[in-house]
């Protein structure tokens, strides 16, 4: 058994000169894998590599797959993901994941740069201050999301109102003004991250509208899901095709 031409050139630009232990160990799962993820789901999108492994990348955080998420960086890297941009998926990842489950990955990501001579270090892309991060936060979710902010801070009991506030200043104007990535490849990596998760079928449909706003359209997020389909498996993946469904319905 042999994993097929296309599937191993695909794999090979990811992995140059690299060979599975799974090939000994495992040679039957690794045909399928490798022919299904670097081959047949490839046929099914448009995504581009560097888009396809920043999802990726995204996705093996909020499932916490460290492992995979250090293979998998390196092939980012090998096909031009910049290391400020591996870096800010993983900050983009705490407001979505959870601090709690990002330091791992941060510390990771460290690890890998160290192994390849690259800054631990990378550049800062912070726009914001403590001053300003309230009111350019709360300004970047309305372009993104509308007033929705603005209705949960309005609508609250008092003993609430922080969490709205914390979504404008934190989530928004801590992360989302960062540079580094451009909002549309943001907020694909939040809908990554939200179907990878599971069980925030709200958030999902709420970034689904927001992916519309920004630009993406349902085909991106339908590529995004294609590509992922291997690493989140089928229930995650035809629960976010039918959210996507609900969302933004298919004309016939």
């Amino acid at each position: 058994m042999a994993v097929n031409e296309q599937a191993q050139a695909n794999h090979d630009k990811l992995f140059p000169n690299h060979v599975s232990t799974f090939k000994k160990t495992d040679p039957e799962f690794i045909e399928i894998f490798d022919d299904f993820t670097f081959d047949e789901v490839l046929q099914y999108s448009e995504i581009d590599d560097n888009l396809r492994m920043k999802v990726t990348l995204a996705s093996l955080i909020a499932m916490q797959c460290l492992n995979e998420y250090k293979a998998m960086m390196t092939a980012a890297l090998n096909i031009g993901v910049t290391p400020v941009e591996i870096k800010e998926i993983v900050y983009q990842a705490v407001p979505y994941v959870g601090l709690g489950k990002v330091f791992d990955f941060l510390n990771a990501t460290n690890d890998v740069f160290r192994s390849r001579g690259l800054d631990e270090q990378q550049p800062g892309q912070s726009t914001t201050n403590p001053d300003n991060r309230y009111e350019k936060g709360l300004e970047t979710v309305r372009g993104i999301v509308g007033d929705n902010v603005d209705n949960m801070l309005a609508n609250s009991p008092k003993s609430q109102q922080h969490f709205a506030k914390f979504l404008a200043d934190n989530c928004f104007g801590d992360f989302y003004t960062r540079t580094g990535l451009d909002i549309q490849t943001r907020e694909k990596l939040t809908f990554t991250m939200l179907i990878s998760l599971g069980g925030a079928d709200p958030q999902v449909k709420g970034h689904i509208a927001a992916n519309v706003n920004v630009g993406n359209s349902k085909q991106d997020m339908l590529d995004i899901v294609t590509v992922l389909l291997p690493f989140i498996g089928y229930p995650r993946t035809l629960t976010a095709v039918n959210l996507l469904n609900e969302v933004i319905p298919e004309t016939k």
